[in-house]
């Protein structure tokens, strides 16, 4: 399970249709408006996620 970094819900990681890569970093959403807010400004909710365990360290 992953962390969806803007609303903290745990999801599935591989429901790829909600992911985004930023910073070589893989991150799941659990909605299209949350990966939405994160593909807006990634440096802003990659910031928030940096200390949540469980996020996959490379994108593939």
């Amino acid at each position: 399970m992953a962390i969806d970094p803007v609303s903290t819900m745990e999801v599935e990681e591989d429901h790829e249709k909600y992911r985004s890569c930023s910073k070589g970093k893989s991150y799941y959403f659990c909605s299209p408006g949350c990966k939405k807010k994160c593909d807006d400004n990634p440096d802003k909710v990659t910031k928030l996620v940096q200390d949540i365990r469980g996020m996959p360290e490379h994108c593939e």
